[in-house]
C-alpha cells in the first residue's frame, strides 16, 4: 500500500488540492445558479428510470406536467448519473451535489492522465490544478450552474490524450481506439454543443496529423474507426436530437437575446474583468466573468518563447506542443468579435455564446503549463523545478481557489426541489422550450391541470388506474358520447388506445384530444419509440458490439497493421 501511494503520490495531491474547489457542496442546502433546473431534472431522470424507461427520452413533471422529451436533446449523461445515485437511496438533492462534485474532480483526473503520459508527474501536477481551477470552470459550477458543460470538460483531455498517442504510436492502439470513441461520446451525450465545438478542433487535429506523418493509412483508420464509433455510441442520443427538434421549440433558444454577435468577449475582458453572479451582456461590461486568469496568461506566454528558443531541441513533442499553441490561440480568437466571420458559417450560431470556447482554452492552456514544468527541468535542478511548481500550485490556488464559490447558499431541502408545484411550475417556467411550438402554456399555477384525463364535452367521469413516465391508465365512464382530454404535451411517441385499441387523436394546443363513445372504457395512453429513436437505439448496440470486437479480438493485427 505504502508503495502504491509512493508511486501514485503527485495524483494524491491532487486529489487533496482538489477539495477546496467542492467544498460548497458539503454545506446544507444549495445555492442558486443560472440554470436553476438541476435537481428538478435529476429527480426527474431517477423518476423515469424507476417506471422502467431506458433509454430515458421524456420526463412527466416538467411541462407544466405536461412532459416532454428533454433527454432526447439536452445532456442525459451527468443525469443518468444522478438518476441512478437516487435508486440506489439518495436523495435528488444530494445525488445533484455528487455529480457536480464527481464532474469538477474527473476534470482534473483526465488532465493529469493525459500530461503525465508526455510529460510526467510534476508537470500532470500542475496541469491539472490549472484545469481544475481555470476560471470559466468556476463561472460554469457555482454562476451558471451547467452541470452538462462541466462534465463535457471533463471529458476533453481523455480525448487528446487518444488522439496524441495514436499519432505518435507507430502500430494501432486498441486501448487508444476505444478510450478515444467512449471519450468523443461521453462529450456528445454530456454537452452536444461542446462536442460541436470539439469537433471544430479535432478537424483540425487530424488534417495536422496527417500533413506531418507518413504512415497515413494507419492514421486514417484509426481516426474514422474513433469518429464512427462514437457517432454509434451516442446515435441513440444524437439522431432523435437531429431529426424530432422539429417537434419541440428547441430552436427558440436560437438568436435573440442569445444571439452569438450580442456575446463576444472584449481582449480587455480576458486579461481581467470582474467577478459576478450576473449573465452576459452586448457591452465589454458583463455581469460574469470572462477572465483566463493573469498567471495562466504569464505562463503560457513564457511556454510560447520557451518553445521557440528549443524548437529544433523538442522534435519528439513539437507535435503535441504546437498543436495546443495553435488550439489556445485559436480557441480564444473565436471568443472575440474579431472572429465573426466564421460565426456566419452555416450551424454556429446553434452555440449561441462566443465565450463558450473558453472550455477549450482552459484545455490548451493547461497542457500548455505542462510543457513548460517539463521544458524547466531541463534547465534547472529537481529541487529548484520542484519549488517552481509548487509556486505556480500555491499561486493558483492563491488565485482562483476563492472563485470556486457561490454567491449565497440557501437552507433548503430536497422536498423544496422536487414538490409538484416547483417542478411543474417553477422550473416548467425556466426551460419549456422542449414543449410543442404552438403549446399554450398555464397563466398561472392555479391553472394547472391535475388530472391525467379530462372529458371536455359529454357527461361522465374518468378515474386514474396508474401512472408512470412512459404510460398513464385510466377508465373513462361516459354517459353519452364524448371529448376527452389526455394532459400530455403532444410527441409523435405517444400512442393511445380505448380498450385496447389504437385510438386516432388530435394535438391541440394544451394536449391530445380523442372522440370516446358512451359507456365504460379503459384509456391508455403510452409512450412507444420513434422510427428514429428505434434506429439510434440499434446503431449505438452496433457501436458496443464494435468496441467488444475489438477487445476480444486476438490477433496481433488490425486492418493489417500491427496492433499494441
Amino acid at each position: 500500500m505504502l508503495k502504491f501511494i509512493q508511486q501514485n503520490l503527485n495524483l494524491f495531491l491532487y486529489f487533496f488540492l482538489s477539495v477546496f474547489s467542492i467544498l460548497p457542496f458539503f454545506s446544507p442546502g444549495f445555492f442558486t445558479v443560472h440554470d436553476d433546473t438541476q435537481v428538478a431534472r435529476v429527480f426527474e431522470m431517477g423518476k423515469s428510470l424507476n417506471d422502467g424507461m431506458f433509454p430515458v427520452r421524456w420526463v412527466q413533471d416538467l411541462g407544466y406536467g405536461y412532459g416532454y422529451p428533454i433527454f432526447n436533446f439536452y445532456a442525459p449523461l451527468p443525469y443518468y448519473v444522478g438518476g441512478f445515485l437516487t435508486l440506489i437511496g439518495f436523495d435528488s438533492l444530494v445525488a445533484t451535489k455528487i455529480i457536480f462534485a464527481l464532474a469538477l474532480i474527473l476534470s482534473g483526473v483526465s488532465m493529469f492522465v493525459l500530461v503525465k503520459e508526455f510529460f510526467g508527474k510534476s508537470p500532470a501536477l500542475v496541469s491539472s490544478v490549472v484545469y481544475l481551477y481555470f476560471p470559466y470552470h468556476a463561472v460554469n459550477t457555482y454562476v451558471r450552474g451547467d452541470l452538462a458543460e462541466l462534465f463535457a470538460y471533463a471529458f476533453l483531455p481523455l480525448v487528446f490524450l487518444s488522439l496524441f498517442k495514436i499519432h505518435y504510436n507507430s502500430k494501432i492502439s486498441r486501448f487508444y481506439l476505444i478510450l478515444g470513441a467512449l471519450s468523443i461520446a461521453a462529450v456528445v451525450i454530456s454537452h452536444n454543443l461542446s462536442a460541436f465545438m470539439l469537433f471544430i478542433f479535432i478537424f483540425l487535429f487530424i488534417v495536422l496529423s496527417l500533413f506531418t506523418k507518413k504512415e497515413r493509412k494507419r492514421l486514417v483508420f484509426s481516426y474514422l474507426f474513433i469518429l464512427l464509433t462514437a457517432f454509434l455510441l451516442s446515435a441513440f442520443y444524437s439522431l432523435p436530437a437531429l431529426f424530432e427538434m422539429k417537434y419541440t421549440n428547441v430552436l427558440s433558444q436560437v438568436g435573440g437575446g442569445s444571439h452569438y454577435a450580442d456575446h463576444f468577449i472584449c481582449p480587455s475582458q480576458l486579461w481581467n474583468s470582474a467577478w459576478g453572479f450576473g449573465g452576459s451582456a452586448p457591452t465589454c461590461v458583463d455581469g460574469m466573468s470572462f477572465k483566463l486568469g493573469k498567471l495562466n496568461i504569464l505562463l503560457s506566454i513564457f511556454a510560447f518563447g520557451l518553445f521557440l528558443i528549443n524548437f529544433k531541441k523538442n522534435k519528439d513533442k513539437l507535435f503535441i506542443i504546437s498543436f495546443s499553441l495553435v488550439s489556445l490561440l485559436l480557441s480564444i480568437f473565436l471568443t472575440l468579435e474579431y472572429s465573426s466571420i466564421i460565426w456566419r458559417l452555416p450551424f454556429m450560431d446553434f452555440l449561441q455564446f462566443p465565450w463558450r470556447f473558453l472550455n477549450f482554452t482552459g484545455l490548451f492552456i493547461s497542457i500548455v503549463v505542462g510543457y513548460l514544468i517539463w521544458q524547466g527541468r531541463q534547465y534547472l535542478s529537481n529541487k529548484i523545478s520542484i519549488a517552481l511548481a509548487s509556486i505556480i500550485i500555491l499561486l493558483t490556488l492563491t488565485y482562483n481557489a476563492a472563485l470556486f464559490n457561490p454567491k449565497t447558499i440557501d437552507d433548503r431541502d430536497n422536498s423544496f426541489y422536487t414538490n409538484e408545484t416547483y417542478l411543474k411550475w417553477t422550473v416548467s417556467g425556466i426551460s419549456d422550450e422542449y414543449l410543442p411550438k404552438d403549446f399554450r402554456r398555464p397563466e398561472s399555477k392555479n391553472h394547472l391541470r391535475e388530472s391525467s384525463f379530462d372529458i371536455i364535452s359529454g357527461r361522465g367521469e374518468t378515474r386514474l388506474i396508474n401512472k408512470k413516465t412512459q404510460e398513464v391508465k385510466a377508465t373513462a365512464s361516459l354517459e353519452t358520447n364524448g371529448l376527452v382530454r389526455a394532459n400530455i404535451a403532444f410527441f409523435p411517441a405517444w400512442e393511445i388506445r380505448v380498450d385496447g385499441k389504437k385510438a386516432f387523436y388530435a394535438a391541440r394546443e394544451d394536449g391530445l384530444y380523442l372522440n370516446v363513445p358512451s359507456g365504460f372504457h379503459v384509456l391508455t395512453a403510452e409512450l412507444k419509440e420513434t422510427l428514429v429513436e428505434r434506429i439510434g437505439n440499434a446503431l449505438s448496440l452496433i457501436g458496443v458490439l464494435a468496441l467488444l470486437i475489438v477487445i476480444i479480438r486476438k490477433s496481433d493485427t488490425f486492418y493489417g497493421q500491427k496492433t499494441s
